[in-house]
């Protein structure tokens, strides 16, 4: 089984994609869940379940053009280098190492981030391929 947490702002323009993307995919071989700000609080969730590929999308400012997509190793990730939330997802996948066989940081640049802002055309295009490849049993590259 495959596990999503889409996490950030649902109220934050581009910083809402991770949670419009965990209520908005389906497909038989993944469980979506809307971690909105505090994914720490879904921990145990992954651990009752125990998924093959635990992939964790956020939006990250990486200083990159809107909507590009990146795939991190956890390892990669320092505290507070990554994503638009306090937390390290770094630390977070680390924490969750023994209970997924496989965790994947998935980070889409916002254009942006703004209080009652709806989600930016280039965002919702990267949702959209990231919607195609996980259906199709891939994750990006």
């Amino acid at each position: 089984m495959n596990l999503l947490l889409g996490i950030g702002n649902p109220r934050h323009g581009d910083d809402a994609l991770g949670p419009v993307f965990a209520r908005a995919f389906r497909h038989p071989a993944w469980r979506c869940v809307n971690a909105a700000t505090a994914p720490e609080n879904f921990t145990g969730l992954v651990r009752h379940l125990r998924p093959d590929l635990l992939v964790m999308l956020d939006a990250a400012d990486m200083d990159r053009p809107p909507g590009t997509l990146l795939r991190l190793a956890p390892a990669a990730l320092a505290a507070g280098d990554f994503g638009t939330h306090a937390g390290s997802l770094g630390q977070l996948a680390d924490y969750l190492a023994d209970c997924a066989g496989r965790i994947v940081i998935l980070g889409i640049q916002p254009a942006s981030t703004a209080p009652g802002a709806r989600l930016s055309p280039p965002v919702r295009a990267t949702l959209k391929t990231l919607a195609t490849t996980l259906a199709a049993g891939r994750l990006p590259a």
